[in-house]
């Protein structure tokens, strides 16, 4: 379920673009690089089994409790130099994630030999933080900072931290190209660096980062004054996934100064201004495995370039605004795996050219011109595993070609003309892990169609017409993790069948005008829920109470409900620890 889904208070019949960049709290950074980089959500669930002693059910650990209570009285440590670094790394991590850090407390991590500051979503980390970060020396490996408020000062404190190996700033706006030149060979081990919202950085700036051999990964991303700066990296030969993301700077004469960066295996450029031309300076890249050309201005001809690429198996075109003119060159991409047409002028004729495609294991056709014929296309692609045909043409005729494609495991049919009739064409498809069914045709009747698919766990029936009969058919699904029943006609009789789903962790109830108190009466013995969404209907103050045995809840949303934000954040404070995100606020 796409979080715009779940936050959805609005008609349900708005399109969504379900291709987004979805970029999550750190923008797709590898874990071997950051330990601690997690977002928002499953720092809620880090925070309820560290710095929070569990409600009821499970003991908390002694390390658990120690770090509590530090967190509730840091105003009395002065210092924590005398800990084993893994319990003050561990300390350091739960005031990060629950924004308890402050001039004064980051003062007691001097000399602490941490190895990972996480900082990421901290507006404001000023020069004098830069100054206890960089005291852990030798030890530090990787950080994270918002720096809107870090200058050149505070950056050249970075040459102390020799060892480091990963580097994020995000709103990179108060260091100059000289701050920049500082770093010039002091950090000759980073593997990973990269640039959020970076408005300081500039070619001339760019040029620090020439003497940086050994760095693997290289993420821009909103950087919109790089262009000439790519120049740069030519030397870094051991470079194998670089990522510009918005930078509209960007031209096809940048293009030509990645071609001899001959290990990369993964490129992505997306919303930048280049054409073919900028394209085909990377036919040259022979290792490639995955490249994204997203919103650019190339047509169909830049598949020539790419398929030299004899290593590509991830193509991404979304929103290139191709045609079906010259797209029989896709044919001979034949060790492809996952392919993005999605946000493209095609149509069925350009599924005719992928029928030799069989190792193709991801499809993504969403807001095309497809219809049911072109699937007929799709019939011998027996290693399909997902199936995108979003805000498309295709209809119940067309899910016929689908039936023998045992292995799918997610469809996406947000948006099309299929009806309940259609679907029982995708009865035979046990595998389904994964549907979307966002639709106002889709009925009671239509889910009664899915009940053999024993396997789904995620389930968007957003702005269909499910009923209360229809949620029966639901006890079924008993591995279903997340489902979406936004804008339906349930009443509490229909949750009550809801409440067997004992996997649940995210639940979209939203816009059901008729529920009351009582369903969250229901819902109380979901004790896996992380998410829940009962916005537009009857819910009081009252029925919040029943809400107390969700103690993994962190989001909670109840707008336009009888429900106050005091009334939310008592029950925060006194029973869901885990709760970071709710409406009302106020």
């Amino acid at each position: 379920m796409s979080q715009e889904n779940f936050l959805m208070g609005g008609a349900c019949s708005l399109k969504r673009d379900y291709s987004a960049d979805g970029y999550g709290l750190h923008r797709g950074i590898s874990g071997m690089y950051f330990k601690c980089g997690y977002s928002k959500e499953r720092r809620a669930s880090v925070h309820s089994n560290s710095g929070c002693p569990p409600q009821g059910g499970s003991c908390p650990s002694l390390m658990e409790l120690c770090i509590y209570k530090i967190r509730q009285e840091i105003h009395k440590y002065t210092s924590f130099y005398m800990l084993p670094r893994d319990i003050s790394q561990l300390i350091f991590n739960d005031l990060a994630s629950c924004h308890a850090l402050s001039d004064c407390s980051i003062k007691a991590f001097r000399d602490c030999a941490l190895q990972d500051i996480c900082l990421a979503d901290y507006p404001g980390v000023r020069d004098s933080w830069m100054d206890v970060i960089t005291s852990q020396g030798s030890s530090l490996l990787t950080i994270q900072l918002s720096s809107s408020g870090l200058t050149d000062v505070g950056l050249a404190q970075l040459k102390n931290c020799s060892n480091l190996q990963a580097l994020l700033f995000d709103r990179f706006d108060n260091v100059s190209e000289h701050g920049l030149k500082q770093l010039d060979g002091c950090l000759s081990n980073l593997a990973y660096l990269g640039f959020i919202k970076s408005n300081a950085l500039t070619r001339e700036g760019m040029q620090a980062l020439s003497s940086l051999f050994n760095l693997e990964k290289l993420d821009f991303d909103r950087c919109p004054r790089i262009h000439g700066g790519l120049v740069h990296l030519k030397g870094l030969t051991k470079l194998k996934s670089l990522k510009i993301r918005c930078c509209k700077c960007i031209t096809d004469s940048d293009m030509e100064s990645l071609a001899g960066l001959i290990n990369l295996k993964e490129l992505q450029i997306s919303s930048v201004n280049i054409t073919n031309i900028g394209v085909s300076y990377l036919e040259g890249l022979s290792n490639l495995i995955s490249l994204t050309v997203e919103g650019c201005n190339v047509t169909a001809s830049c598949l020539d370039p790419i398929s030299a690429l004899i290593s590509l198996q991830h193509l991404d075109l979304n929103r290139c605004s191709l045609s079906d003119d010259g797209f029989d060159l896709i044919s001979a991409f034949r060790h492809l795996k996952v392919l993005n047409l999605g946000f493209n002028d095609v149509t069925d004729a350009c599924l005719v050219h992928l029928k030799g495609l069989t190792r193709l294991e991801s499809l993504n056709l969403d807001s095309t011109r497809v219809g049911d014929g072109g699937l007929a296309n799709l019939v011998g692609l027996q290693g399909l595993r997902k199936l995108h045909l979003s805000d498309t043409e295709v209809g119940s005729e067309g899910l016929r070609h689908l039936s023998g494609l045992t292995n799918l495991e997610e469809i996406n049919l947000a948006f099309t003309s299929v009806t309940d009739g259609g679907l029982e064409k995708l009865s035979q498809l046990t595998n389904l892990k994964s549907l979307n069914l966002d639709a106002p045709q889709i009925t009671d009747h239509g889910l009664e169609m899915l009940t053999g698919l024993t396997e789904v766990t995620h389930l968007d029936l957003f702005g269909a017409h499910i009923s209360d009969s229809g949620v029966n058919c639901l006890s079924y699904f008993k591995n279903l993790q997340s489902l979406d029943l936004c804008g339906g006609k349930l009443t509490d009789a229909g949750v009550k069948n809801i409440k067997y789903l004992t996997s649940l962790m995210i639940l979209n109830l939203s816009q059901n005008l008729d529920l009351t108190d009582t369903a969250l009466k229901f819902i109380s013995g979901l004790v896996a829920l992380v998410c829940l969404n009962v916005s537009y209907s009857r819910i009081t103050n009252e029925g919040l109470e029943y809400l107390k045995p969700l103690k993994n809840l962190s989001s909670l949303y109840l707008d336009f409900c009888n429900v106050t934000g005091s009334g939310i954040r008592k029950l925060q404070s006194k029973f869901l620890p885990s709760l970071v995100r709710f409406r009302p606020e106020c």
